[in-house]
């Protein structure tokens, strides 16, 4: 289930006010045809809980993992996934479309 961006700030601050370390994954292109439209958000804490989305299926789990590496580093990243890219179709996006992704960590 998507949850409109507000939603997912939201809870992402909740998770920081409980303490838990966050990132937030941040769909800032597309191409084509694409899941989720530019602007779609997912946080990811550092047990691992995803709220919000930015694709749907298999490419949510190579961004939450990604999102782990981020919450332990610090270091923000890109992210692309398109038809073209053998990564998207082993985790899932073959609609023709792609997709760019900012993932940072969050701090209270």
């Amino acid at each position: 289930m998507t949850q409109d961006s507000e939603d997912v700030l939201l809870t992402a601050r909740q998770w920081l006010d409980d303490g838990k370390s966050v990132a937030l994954a941040t769909v800032i292109e597309t191409w084509g045809s694409s899941p989720r439209p530019a602007g779609s958000r997912l946080a990811i804490d550092q047990d691992g809980r995803l709220v919000g989305s930015v694709s749907g299926g298999c490419i949510e789990g190579a961004v939450a993992r990604r999102a782990s590496q981020v919450i332990a580093d610090g270091e923000p990243c890109l992210m692309e996934f398109g038809v073209a890219d053998e990564q998207a179709w082993s985790v899932g996006l073959a609609c023709g479309g792609r997709i760019r992704l900012f993932v940072e960590r969050i701090e209270p």
